[in-house]
């Protein structure tokens, strides 16, 4: 049961990131140097964000929680790399459709991420103590 909602979310979260990359590939309008600038970081930061997933894995939580540090991968050398390469996706839809309004979406997004980046931080420290501490020293972010 819990390997089949893994999967599932695994895929809907697939899913939602693939919806985006696909609103930058069809949405209206001129394909110039901004759009393809923006696709240019939008597929990268997709399929950089389902490694960052998958390498996650049952350690994935909505809320902060302490199952399991998960070190390796891109983990080795970016504490939050969910939050980095769907920052940079959401970056790729903005500047590939060009609508500045859509920047708000920024505006929001990136202070929670890094509330929650935080809230994460205490959870693990808490648990995991100075072996935290220690990946947290040699990580970005």
């Amino acid at each position: 049961m819990k390997d089949a909602k893994f999967a599932i979310g695994l895929v809907a979260q697939l899913l939602a990131a693939t919806i985006i990359l696909g609103a930058i590939i069809f949405w209206r309008g001129q394909w110039n140097m901004m759009r393809w600038i923006g696709l240019c970081i939008g597929v990268p930061a997709l399929i950089l964000l389902f490694i960052a997933r998958f390498q996650l894995g049952k350690s994935f939580a909505v809320t902060p929680q302490a199952r399991e540090l998960v070190t390796h991968g891109i983990y080795s050398k970016i504490r939050n790399p969910m939050y980095v390469f769907s920052s940079l996706l959401v970056i790729g839809f903005v500047l590939a459709v060009q609508v500045p309004l859509l920047a708000v979406i920024l505006l929001v997004l990136l202070p929670v991420q890094i509330i929650r980046a935080k809230q994460e931080a205490r959870v693990l420290e808490e648990k995991f103590g100075e072996t935290y501490r220690n990946y947290r020293q040699n990580t970005w972010f």
